[in-house]
């Protein structure tokens, strides 16, 4: 596979078999991964592994705790503007629409959301810390890792889903993962091999064209 298939691949899965991806497989890929590029060559990415038997315990343990935190940043802007507002709405009502679930069904539209609590049934995940110092740069360079990551991952026959829904739950995960409070919650990510029966996973979403988008001068 070459990195044009690669890329054109990858999407986010919201469903998984369970079958398991093991702590070897992960060490190689975030080695591999960290080849990615970073200013300064800061790195500034750190990542916590959730894998095997820590799946279920880290379940249990979300169960205890408070169902949502206020976020440390905001995923969307407010008042998001034109194109964005659009393929955000679109997007967003495709992939309940790939699961029979209407506008006007709320607790189907919960229920959704709260499967980000079960990695939507992952059997791997990892979660990306960054150093509060840290400035828009380096948050760049958790994005190029992170993309990185999931461009290895599909060569391997895996598939991710990046999940910034933990963000608010970062309490509970610095807790569980034992970060250090200098450290701040970017993202999750969901890891395994895709349930390709599964109707949510047959959602491609859309690219604009790129003349909306890219200027030649």
């Amino acid at each position: 596979m070459n990195v044009s298939e690669a890329v054109d691949k990858r999407m986010s899965v919201r469903k998984f078999r369970p079958d398991p991806v093991s702590d070897e497989t992960m060490r190689s890929l975030l080695v591999d991964a960290s080849r990615a590029p970073s200013g300064g060559n800061v790195q500034p990415w750190r990542i916590y592994v959730v894998n095997g038997d820590s799946i279920p315990r880290m379940k249990e343990f979300l169960a205890t705790q408070p169902p949502l935190d206020a976020p440390e940043y905001e995923i969307y802007p407010q008042g998001l503007t034109e194109p964005y507002r659009t393929n955000r709405f679109t997007i967003g009502e495709q992939m309940y629409a790939t699961i029979g679930i209407d506008r006007e069904d709320k607790e189907g539209r919960r229920r959704q959301f709260a499967a980000n609590n079960d990695f939507f049934d992952a059997p791997a995940a990892l979660f990306c810390f960054i150093d509060r110092q840290m400035g828009p740069p380096q948050w760049s360079d958790l994005g190029m890792f992170l993309q990185t990551f999931m461009l290895l991952a599909v060569e391997r026959g895996l598939s991710t889903c990046a999940q910034e829904y933990w963000s608010v739950r970062h309490k509970s995960v610095t807790a569980f993962v034992g970060a250090p409070d200098n450290e701040m919650l970017f993202c999750g990510m969901a890891i395994g091999y895709a349930d390709e029966s599964a109707p949510i996973n047959s959602l491609r979403s859309e690219r604009m064209p790129l003349a909306q988008w890219a200027t030649f001068v």
